[in-house]
């Protein structure tokens, strides 16, 4: 399974991105998968249904099935978040799989950037990052030893993605 994974500031353009990315990777045949960090608290479920009731009840582990998907929500219950390569091995084998957040996991990623947020660039702190994605050359520092891509050329990001992963 190939690996490129996405990081930058929220509101950057992160998930956007991605979401033009993977009709173009899934039009070439691969099949892709998504693993996306947060560092916000969430929840898939809804109040007052029977699979919330039995988490509150105390279930380690519900499983949701119908004809179109399923899911299993894992609650951890005190337990320590599970490591990144432990994430991965409970997903289905893909051909690509793509990460957003976990910046300081060494795998290839892309820095996605927007100026306009007046955050610092990530790339100085973090290994893997190949290359900065922003909406104009111009954005990046003059010191800045990585490629530039164009943040609004979908295609040209999704080559540059499928060469660096040998794909």
């Amino acid at each position: 399974m190939k690996m490129f994974g996405f990081a930058g500031y929220s509101g950057a353009g992160k998930t956007t991105l991605i979401e033009q990315l993977i009709p173009r990777f899934v039009a070439r045949g691969l099949s892709v998968s998504m693993i996306k960090h947060t560092h916000h608290n969430f929840d898939l479920d809804k109040s007052g249904k029977d699979s919330f009731r039995h988490r509150a009840a105390g279930a380690t582990e519900v499983m949701l099935v119908c004809d179109q998907r399923w899911v299993l929500m894992h609650e951890l219950r005190g337990r320590p978040e599970p490591t990144f390569e432990q994430q991965i091995a409970n997903l289905s084998p893909c051909d690509l799989l793509l990460v957003e957040g976990y910046k300081a996991t060494p795998i290839p990623k892309l820095e996605v950037h927007r100026p306009a947020n007046g955050k610092p660039f990530i790339w100085p702190e973090h290994a893997g990052v190949l290359a900065v994605a922003t909406p104009a050359a111009t954005d990046l520092p003059a010191d800045c030893p990585l490629p530039w891509l164009n943040l609004n050329d979908h295609d040209a990001v999704a080559a540059f993605i499928l060469e660096k992963v040998g794909l």
